[in-house]
């Protein structure tokens, strides 16, 4: 007589998602009226930027948080279902995180000489125009298929520094204000981590009924909301031109980056959060399922992006108004708690629901400091 066992199934309970909305939104509307009256009421005030092209911008911005989130939904699983091997699934990454990690800087400043920030958010939107049509009309079985994951890693490569730069700049040459800059930095962290659930949300719609339709339609999707983009970047905002010679700019960011020791430090500690970053997105998935039980990690994600936008919404609290709370210290804070809350998972293997709320601790932290880093950058 065999012996069944009953298979358990986690998770998260309905009253975390609301929880998390709850305090997001709380801590949006509360903070100007409890913490310093003499603010203004709406994240979009107080802008060197009119309002017009302050929210133009952050849609831009949610259009291309939104692109780079239907890939990351799929991962590997496109290779492994087209029968990709495990070698060329693991020379297309290679080659593609590889040349992300060598070509991107020198994008940065090939685009920050010729003060063409814009020119980087159309290149970003043209390689993902470029990415769709290539999954609609090519097999992903194709032997050129690292070619795929090279236009990938580049446009994510510059998705890391060239919306950042563009709104600095615009804000440099318009009037520079440090608080609409603050504002701008935790509010393009919030709507990126909201673009990628409802990206999510898309992708997992589209893929319920079938595969291979599904695939296809998030490919679509893609072109359309990178045909937007495009247009946005070319017909809508431009940017203001530089005040200064190219080869003063160049000049200028060699001194700034290398007889600065700060920045070199600054560089080190967001290489040091991108990387535990990393990590954490290879590790998250086999430590929650470690146990033998069902784990729907798509429920889990969104917890986890809501966590973070979670503690985006911290930084006016924090670097607002009358607090005398330096951005360092609160960094230190910040990495400290992360790095405990990691080492609990690390040290022994806890209850489903703990890890969950650890791993929402953590990315809470991230939330709030990768604006706090954008911050230190342009002081």
């Amino acid at each position: 007589m065999g012996v069944e066992f009953e298979s358990s199934k986690w998770e998260p309970t309905l009253s975390l998602y609301g929880f998390i909305i709850m305090c997001c939104f709380s801590s949006i509307a509360l903070f100007p009226r409890f913490f310093n009256k003499s603010l203004s009421l709406s994240p979009f005030a107080d802008q060197s930027l009119s309002p017009t092209s302050h929210r133009y911008f952050l849609f831009l911005y949610s259009l291309a948080s939104a692109m780079e989130g239907v890939w990351s939904v799929f991962g590997d699983f496109e290779f492994v279902y087209s029968g990709t091997s495990k070698e060329q699934i693991l020379f297309s990454l290679i080659l593609g995180f590889g040349s992300s990690l060598l070509l991107a800087p020198l994008l940065a400043f090939l685009f920050d000489s010729i003060g063409g920030h814009n020119k980087a958010c159309l290149v970003f939107c043209i390689l993902h125009l470029f990415v769709g049509i290539w999954k609609r009309i090519v097999p992903q079985s194709h032997p050129c298929v690292w070619f795929l994951t090279l236009s990938s890693s580049l446009a994510t490569g510059i998705f890391s520094f060239a919306f950042e730069a563009w709104i600095v700049l615009e804000n440099e040459n318009q009037g520079y204000r440090l608080r609409a800059l603050t504002n701008t930095f935790w509010l393009m962290t919030f709507i990126e981590s909201a673009s990628l659930i409802g990206s999510q949300v898309l992708v997992n719609w589209l893929l319920a009924s079938d595969v291979d339709t599904g695939i296809a339609s998030s490919s679509t999707a893609t072109i359309f909301i990178a045909i937007i983009g495009i247009f946005c970047v070319t017909k809508g905002w431009k940017q203001t031109p530089h005040s200064a010679p190219v080869k003063d700019r160049r000049w200028m960011s060699y001194v700034n980056i290398f007889s600065d020791k700060r920045i070199l430090l600054l560089g080190f500690a967001h290489a040091c959060l991108q990387f535990s970053i990393a990590i954490f997105w290879i590790l998250w998935a086999p430590t929650l399922v470690a146990d033998g039980r069902e784990v729907h990690l798509g429920l889990i994600y969104p917890c986890l992006m809501g966590s973070r936008m979670l503690g985006s919404t911290v930084c006016p609290w924090l670097f607002g108004g009358s607090s005398s709370l330096r951005i360092e210290d609160c960094l230190v804070y910040a990495f400290t708690v992360m790095g405990l809350a990691l080492s609990i998972v690390a040290y022994d293997y806890q209850e489903i629901g703990v890890l969950v709320s650890l791993f929402c601790l953590f990315h809470a932290g991230v939330g709030l400091i990768i604006p706090s880093l954008a911050r230190l950058r342009t002081m």
